[in-house]
């Protein structure tokens, strides 16, 4: 989701909402600036990739794969010893690997910290293994690994800092020890890409996103199917011209992860839709990136909707904050508070829209993100509605998500689950999540 700076909005809204910059405006997204713990974030074509894609087009295909090409020339290649394909712990498809995913934990505002070379710049503590099996116990599947490249590269050659590659590995095995499943991305960033999905920015983004993936994917390459990758977070796509600059930048994450060899031949990779926005993605995609082998991919999208509710902080002209979500959870007395849209029906309806045009046809969806805080400002029982209304939220969305096919994975910085001490904070929100991964 779009971020927002804590420093203005802490005093009446922690949240655990997060992700990249850019505009947004829809029941999805909302445009933000900074990261906080308060409102925030040349490939072989295969034929069954092609059959299996929401929209067929060998056009679209076509120009993809020739639009990824602008990716060389500007940083030096570093895929230097390409392996042979090794499908060893590799077999499961990509839908087998999601029917084994519930529910997923964010550790955000960590290693996607930008600003201070380091994963506790935002005040989160370096992540444990301790905390990694904890996360394990409390009873997620998998974790979602926001992290930060660009702030430990070279900006001459793009190469990654060695000890940073080497921290991120040491937090996939603490996921894969854990028998979780475990997503590693290109997160906000400091924005070079998801700010920059035009065509003053491609060629140098492909170049960037081939240089970064390649050495991704090699440092991390020994990992079984736990280990999952993501391409970008949030990319800010508002049409068709744009959505066709996103499927180059994916097609050029497939193609550099693929062409390291090794069990990254067979690993499953995540690409995300225009501004992992539901309407967008459900108005704009129109292929899937081509892949050399079938049944690896899967598509992300965020849900923060509705904006009034989950990240909206003052009441404005054109409408009110939400404290108070669920047809059974309105207020009686702070009625100018209560939803006028974006409720059950709402989330029926998007979820539909996402199982209708990639589950069905069986490409996996991710809710990489999902959330929201608590309205500090509200006291009495306006607070205790407002809190029983935001566990319902959780609750509806995680069941919702599972019914539909969508894999929900809850942002977190800091606030569901104590870093420090292995405990849980907030157990009404938590057993909510948890009560939504049964009710199916």
């Amino acid at each position: 989701m779009k971020i927002i700076n804590a420093l203005l909005l802490s005093a009446c809204f922690t949240t655990m909402v997060g992700c990249g910059g850019g505009s947004g405006g829809s029941a999805n997204t909302n445009p933000g600036t900074t990261k906080s713990s308060s409102i925030q974030s040349s490939s072989q074509v295969s034929a069954s990739s092609i059959a299996n894609s929401p929209v067929s087009s060998s056009s679209s295909v076509t120009s993809a794969v020739s639009s990824s090409s602008q990716a060389t020339g500007l940083y030096p290649g570093y895929n230097s010893n390409p392996l042979p394909a090794d499908t060893t712990g590799m077999e499961s498809s990509a839908l087998q690997i999601a029917s084994k995913i519930k529910i997923g934990f964010n550790i955000g505002n960590t290693l996607e910290a930008m600003g201070g070379k380091s994963e506790t710049y935002w005040g989160n503590p370096k992540i444990s293994r301790e905390f990694v099996a904890f996360v394990k116990q409390a009873g997620f599947s998998a974790i979602r690994l926001p992290v930060s490249w660009d702030q430990y590269a070279d900006p001459a050659t793009a190469e990654i800092d060695p000890d940073w590659l080497n921290r991120v590995k040491e937090v996939v095995q603490y996921c894969v020890d854990n028998d979780l499943y475990v997503i590693v991305n290109i997160h906000w960033d400091g924005g070079w890409l998801e700010n920059n999905v035009t065509p003053v920015k491609q060629a140098q983004n492909n170049a960037k996103q081939k240089a970064y993936w390649e050495q991704i994917a090699t440092h991390l390459a020994g990992f079984d199917e736990h280990l999952l990758f993501a391409s970008a977070n949030e990319p800010n796509v508002e049409t068709a011209e744009q959505m066709a600059i996103l499927l180059s930048y994916h097609q050029t994450f497939i193609n550099a992860v693929r062409a390291t060899g090794g069990k990254n031949a067979h690993r499953v990779l995540i690409v995300q839709g225009p501004s992992t926005d539901i309407d967008k993605t459900d108005r704009l995609w129109t292929q899937m990136p081509a892949d050399t082998v079938s049944n690896k991919l899967m598509v992300e999208i965020h849900y923060y909707s509705p904006w009034n509710f989950t990240g909206m902080t003052k009441d404005e002209s054109w409408g009110n904050q939400f404290f108070y979500w669920g047809k059974g959870f309105h207020s009686t007395t702070d009625t100018a508070h209560n939803p006028t849209w974006g409720e059950e029906d709402t989330i029926d309806q998007q979820f539909k829209l996402m199982k209708t045009r990639f589950v069905d046809k069986g490409i996996p969806v991710v809710m990489g993100e999902f959330g929201t805080g608590v309205r500090k400002n509200l006291t009495g029982a306006d607070l205790q509605l407002h809190l029983d209304s935001r566990a319902y939220y959780f609750n509806y969305i995680t069941k919702q998500a599972l019914a539909n096919g969508l894999l929900p994975f809850y942002w977190d910085i800091g606030e569901l689950l104590d870093r420090s001490n292995n405990k849980v904070l907030d157990q009404q929100a938590f057993d909510a999540l948890m009560n939504g991964t049964t009710a199916q």
